[in-house]
């Protein structure tokens, strides 16, 4: 005998009551429960959305979203992403309706930061969904080790403390010391 998994969709998961104490994103049509995150989590990741977004909002570049903004990033069976934080440029964002349950595509940019109960295949996986996807940088926050991976299409690229991380042709002009977001 063999038992066939239910399959969620993105709109039941939207649909979901908030029971306040996870977070929740959906992989391939299985829902994936996450605890809320560390303020260690929150804090760097916002010092990245705070300059990310000053510059993209100055810019007039598109918007930015917060932690817990989904995106759909596969239909059928749906995969729905939450990153950190996250850009989508102004071209995409153009004909968006705001009655869309969750940003219909991936982010251009989608920011990580690696929680204490993250496992880092969990991270990796996810990285390799959101470029599949057609993100075109996905940044991942390594508070433990403090340094910072940039994955885009063409590779990776490792940064430490004393680096600066930038936009590269995503974001061309944006930059933030590594260390910034460790201070």
């Amino acid at each position: 005998m063999t038992t066939k998994t239910q399959l969620m969709t993105a709109e039941e998961l939207f649909a979901m009551p908030d029971d306040g104490y996870h977070r929740y994103e959906l992989i391939r049509g299985e829902l994936n429960t996450m605890a809320p995150s560390s303020h260690t989590h929150g804090k760097q990741a916002n010092r990245v959305n705070l300059r990310m977004g000053t510059y993209v909002a100055d810019n007039n570049l598109g918007e930015t979203y917060i932690a817990d903004t989904g995106f759909v990033i596969e239909r059928n069976p749906d995969t729905v992403l939450a990153p950190g934080t996250s850009i989508v440029r102004r071209e995409r964002t153009v004909g968006v309706d705001d009655s869309e349950v969750y940003f219909p595509g991936p982010p251009d940019i989608a920011v990580e930061v690696i929680s204490t109960h993250d496992r880092l295949t969990e991270i990796t996986a996810k990285v390799a969904q959101y470029l599949e996807a057609g993100t075109l940088m996905v940044i991942v926050v390594n508070p433990l080790n403090r340094t910072v991976q940039v994955h885009t299409p063409s590779g990776v690229i490792s940064l430490t403390e004393g680096d600066t991380l930038d936009g590269g042709d995503v974001l061309p002009g944006w930059n933030m010391p590594v260390a910034d977001i460790f201070e």
